[in-house]
């Protein structure tokens, strides 16, 4: 039996529903993403950009470990969005990936008038999507609706909210954004956090607190994905700790159309991207599946209060 991987989200048609993260793997330039691409991912994410490229305090990334070091818990980083200036991306970048003949979303960040400069630049330029990445944590989902509406006025593309993992209330904040976006994604990086090394008396980060991300925080990422899935039926993508085929199913149970994967990539290199695929196949044809959809959103019905 042949598993079929291939999903379409909002439209948009995926060889298969793995993302590459928005962070280290989709820094630098266009070149991380075409390795991706070679490397068996299905969808490709730009870095985020802004309209003032990040300052960025070094060291920025530390792996936490338990004793046993080949198992990174979790990473913390003091990451801001893309270092170099967006127009690398609206010049060089975005053509240079599209060249992989893969889907791409550009994330863009954060504030209404930046998002209205760069929607404009990005359809242009060729993007599939928008991805726009917020860390607003509040009660109140009026002004991520206030973002929502400038990118959506600003742009023909499919538009995707990226959430906060501290977002008190997901069902009142998807149900007002829900008119705005194509799609979710969830969940950004947890924290502020604090790491210190204990034998020099200071934080292993430049920037003193970090996002944490990876294997630590999947739980988290499973019930936003979950708890969006059964409040909309507009597309989610999963994001937060997916290292196995495993994690990209259980992420399928909970209602995702699609994954992002970040953490991973840094620990282990591009070609954990088409290892998860293939994991995931396996377990799909082992388990009498012929597609990754036939699992979707399939442990929903035991979540309903």
């Amino acid at each position: 039996m042949t598993v079929s991987m291939e999903v379409t989200v909002a439209g948009i048609k995926l060889r298969n529903p793995v993302f590459t993260g928005v962070s280290t793997p989709t820094t630098g330039n266009a070149k991380v993403l075409i390795k991706a691409a070679s490397n068996g991912v299905g969808g490709l994410i730009t870095k985020t950009m802004s309209v003032k490229p990040a300052v960025v305090k070094k060291p920025s990334i530390f792996a936490l470990r338990f004793k046993d070091p080949k198992v990174p818990y979790a990473l913390l980083n003091c990451e801001l969005w893309d270092e170099q200036p967006y127009e690398y991306w609206i010049n060089e970048g975005i053509k240079e990936a599209k060249s992989t003949g893969l889907p791409l979303f550009a994330s863009m960040g954060y504030t209404a008038d930046d998002l209205r400069t760069l929607a404009p630049k990005v359809e242009e330029a060729g993007v599939d999507a928008i991805e726009f990445s917020t860390h607003y944590v509040t009660y109140d989902p009026a002004p991520l609706v206030e973002i929502a509406k400038a990118v959506k006025e600003s742009t023909s593309l499919p538009t995707f909210i990226k959430l906060s993992p501290h977002v008190k209330d997901i069902e009142k904040f998807v149900k007002a954004l829900e008119p705005h976006v194509d799609g979710f994604v969830a969940i950004n990086t947890y924290g502020p956090a604090l790491h210190i090394n204990i034998e020099r008396g200071k934080p292993v980060l430049g920037g003193i607190y970090g996002w944490m991300s990876g294997p630590a925080i999947k739980p988290i990422g499973i019930r936003f994905v979950a708890d969006i899935a059964k409040t909309t039926d507009k597309p989610v993508i999963g994001v937060g700790g997916i290292t196995t085929g495993e994690d990209l199913i259980e992420y399928f149970m909970a209602g995702a159309s699609a994954v992002e994967v970040c953490t991973a990539a840094i620990l282990y290199g591009p070609k954990i991207y088409g290892k998860i695929v293939q994991e995931a196949a396996e377990w799909l044809e082992k388990h009498g599946y012929s597609s990754i959809n036939d699992v979707k959103g399939v442990a929903l019905e035991y979540l309903k209060k």
